[in-house]
């Protein structure tokens, strides 16, 4: 369902999500004062919004480096048709790779990756050559990390390209 097509992304909808962005264990009660909604309008809305798939979960974000994993890295990698497969298999029980997107361009894969070393990191990717050829960016820092998405009261237009 396209975002702007659901009945709940009205001014209180939208809200709702910048608020819940900002801090999503906030209290029905909390959420509705600072939307102005009831806490039973606000339950009944969120609900309808996880209904219709708009808000997927409720999460924590976790300082990786506390754990213990102070490396972050991104791996491009190639993989032809033969080792496709096998390759999503096989990442899907790697705990290092946190994220795996399939991408166009000249490689296949884009996996965020975390290790608790250099050594560590260098043991992922010798993991990862049967299945191509791995292509690996550290990150020396992260000036952006995570945006919240901005609800919008209508859709973003393209240019028309007018001068």
């Amino acid at each position: 369902m396209a975002i702007e097509s659901s009945p709940y992304l009205d001014e209180y909808g939208r809200n709702l999500l910048q608020e819940l962005q900002r801090d999503a264990r906030l209290s029905y009660a909390d959420l509705g004062r600072r939307v102005g909604l009831s806490p039973s309008a606000t339950a009944e809305r969120m609900r309808r919004m996880e209904e219709d798939g708009i808000i997927r979960s409720y999460t924590i974000e976790i300082d990786r480096e506390a754990l213990g994993l102070p490396i972050l890295a991104y791996i491009r990698m190639t993989c032809d048709g033969q080792r496709y497969q096998p390759f999503l298999k096989f990442v899907q029980g790697m705990p290092e790779v946190r994220e795996c997107h399939h991408v166009t361009g000249g490689e296949a894969f884009i996996l965020q990756v975390t290790t608790a070393s250099i050594a560590e990191l260098e043991r992922t990717i010798e993991r990862l050559l049967p299945y191509g050829i791995p292509t690996t960016s550290i990150v020396l820092s992260s000036p952006i990390t995570r945006r919240a998405y901005e609800v919008l009261a209508k859709p973003r237009m393209k240019p028309t390209g007018q001068l």
